[in-house]
């Protein structure tokens, strides 16, 4: 049975934190899905379809890994496609805090479903998509925390 994992996240935009964690979680699953969440609490500053191309873009070197989007329930999407893990990327303890709590209740949603918790690298555990936006907004440099084509994607953003 082949090892489909699913790493969803608003990716608002994809950071250099994040690809860190789908080109490690792609060397462990046989196939990764990097599922692009609709969150209707949030104002995102790229579209679904931006965010996805943006995806598609800067892991396209990464053969097993897929690009999709979803709306609703994680668990729902996960069982629809058939996988068997959810991955999460953990900065600090307040993640693993909050990612406890949605690992628990969707082992409740679904026991055959594992969560696999990966370690940021340490040099992105400070690195968020919102820090990105911020700095971006104010002109200050990015080049270091994002791939190019996101980069210039943010900048035409701000123009």
């Amino acid at each position: 049975m082949a090892t489909i994992a699913v790493y969803p996240g608003s990716f608002d935009p994809v950071t250099n934190g994040h690809l860190d964690i789908i080109s490690r979680g792609a060397n462990v699953f046989e196939k990764v899905i990097v599922a692009v969440l609709h969150n209707r609490s949030k104002q995102p500053l790229f579209s679904i379809e931006e965010r996805v191309a943006l995806l598609r873009e800067t892991t396209k070197h990464i053969e097993n890994v897929e690009v999709d989007f979803f709306d609703g329930l994680l668990i729902n999407y996960v069982k629809n496609k058939q996988a068997t893990t959810i991955i999460k990327g953990l900065r600090a303890i307040s993640d693993f805090e909050y990612e406890l709590q949605m690992a628990s209740i969707n082992r409740k949603l679904d026991e055959k479903v594992e969560t696999f918790f990966m370690m940021s690298n340490n040099q992105y555990s400070y690195l968020s998509s919102s820090i990105v936006k911020e700095l971006a907004k104010y002109e200050a440099p990015i080049e270091d925390l994002v791939p190019p084509s996101v980069e210039k994607a943010i900048r035409n953003k701000f123009k």
